[in-house]
């Protein structure tokens, strides 16, 4: 989906990095009923969605940052019966993430970032490749599916393992005041091939 990217421009790192700050600080501003709103909205569309819910695996994130709160979605599909994959970071490859099964009776714990994750259990560890749903957080999308993330690159390094024949589809999540004009790519950048916010759904396919 390269094809979906735009040059580079001269002033990248200035420019990524003024544009995360800028929408970071947009996200953070929504009120605490701005937040659960567009919460309850996220888990009615996804759980409207025929398509969608015709999956099983779905890999999700604990919302971090003003990010778009996920557990009203979770719940949604615990309770369709779905199992829910959450993020870890490698424990033996640095920038990379693993996903663990996540139910109610998960132990949890705080990585370096601190934000709650599964404590490593190698049994229960979901393939990247075997997912059918990835929803990954943002800082920034824009309208041809390029992506703008916290600048660890760890989403990009893991989606970057899927084959290009895999069946897993990668979906954003976002806010809808995260959407910008355009969001500065890097080579390293995997576009998103969906997303989705309480608004509205993006194909970018």
């Amino acid at each position: 989906m390269s094809h979906l990217q735009q040059p580079v421009p001269p002033t990248l790192p200035q420019t990524r990095q003024a544009l995360r700050q800028h929408v970071r600080q947009l996200r953070q501003q929504l009120s605490a009923a701005e937040q659960t709103e567009a919460a309850t909205e996220l888990a009615h569309h996804i759980s409207g969605n025929d398509s969608l819910l015709a999956k099983q695996h779905f890999a999700l994130y604990l919302a971090n940052d003003a990010e778009l709160n996920t557990e009203p979605l979770i719940k949604a599909l615990w309770q369709a019966g779905k199992d829910v994959y959450l993020p870890v970071l490698h424990p033996f490859c640095p920038g990379y993430l693993l996903f663990l099964h996540y139910d109610r009776s998960s132990v949890m714990q705080i990585n370096r970032f601190n934000i709650p994750e599964p404590q490593l259990n190698c049994a229960r560890v979901m393939p990247v490749a075997a997912l059918d749903i990835i929803f990954t957080p943002l800082v920034a999308f824009d309208a041809i599916g390029n992506r703008l993330g916290m600048g660890g690159g760890f989403y990009d390094r893991t989606l970057a393992q899927l084959p290009a024949d895999s069946g897993c589809q990668v979906i954003g999540l976002a806010h809808n005041c995260q959407q910008v004009a355009a969001v500065p790519v890097a080579a390293w950048d995997i576009p998103l091939q969906q997303l989705i916010t309480p608004a509205k759904y993006f194909d970018f396919r």
